[in-house]
């Protein structure tokens, strides 16, 4: 009788190994497949945001153009800062994709606020309408380029935070799915978040 159970038991458990073995490769491939496509799926999402910042920082270009002709109508002997914000915006429109672009923005953010700064000096620019307007415009736009790569940076870090944990860490290089670098922020961060709002 005991032999029988032994035997019996024996057998089960063999069962259960195959039947454990057998399973093994299809929860491995479920875990591969999941983590792929939500690294993917993240890496899809920075692109996004990063596009984000794009549509923000185009539109500024197109601002700027405007500014600078009410500016200069109004301000003549500014004509440094006036030079610095369209040679900055033309080094921005240059610049190659990446870092370098990242750098030439946020300077040319930093030139804007500067020229919106300077509306104190001068009554005729504060009282000009279409002054008023495009500098609420700009430092809308501004707000918006920072979220954007605020929104942008939180993407990039649980995108990060995917690829280097298991098993993402060893998804990701098959897929050459790499690090994400975060985005820099802080000469506008600095100007437009410590200098108080001009109210027109």
């Amino acid at each position: 009788m005991l032999l029988c159970i032994e035997i019996w038991t024996g057998n089960k458990l063999l069962e259960f190994v195959l039947l454990l073995l057998m399973i093994m490769p299809f929860a491995a491939f479920g875990v591969f497949y999941a983590t792929y496509n939500r690294i993917v799926a993240l890496d899809q999402r920075c692109d996004q945001a990063f596009h984000d910042i794009d549509i923000q920082l185009r539109h500024r270009h197109e601002l700027i153009p405007n500014l600078v002709a009410v500016v200069r109508g109004i301000v003549d002997h500014e004509s440094e800062l006036v030079k610095a914000v369209v040679d900055g915006r033309m080094k921005a429109l240059g610049a190659a994709a990446g870092p370098a672009q990242m750098r030439a923005e946020a300077e040319l953010g930093q030139q804007v606020g500067q020229l919106l700064g300077m509306v104190e000096d001068y009554p005729d620019l504060k009282a000009s309408s279409h002054f008023a307007t495009l500098a609420a415009e700009l430092t809308d736009c501004q707000h918006k380029i920072a979220a954007a790569r605020r929104f942008n940076n939180l993407t990039t870090r649980e995108y990060n935070t995917v690829v280097n944990q298991f098993p993402g860490r060893k998804v990701a290089p098959m897929f050459r799915l790499n690090l994400r670098k975060f985005l820099d922020m802080t000469p506008e961060r600095v100007y437009f978040e410590d200098t108080p709002v001009v109210k027109f």
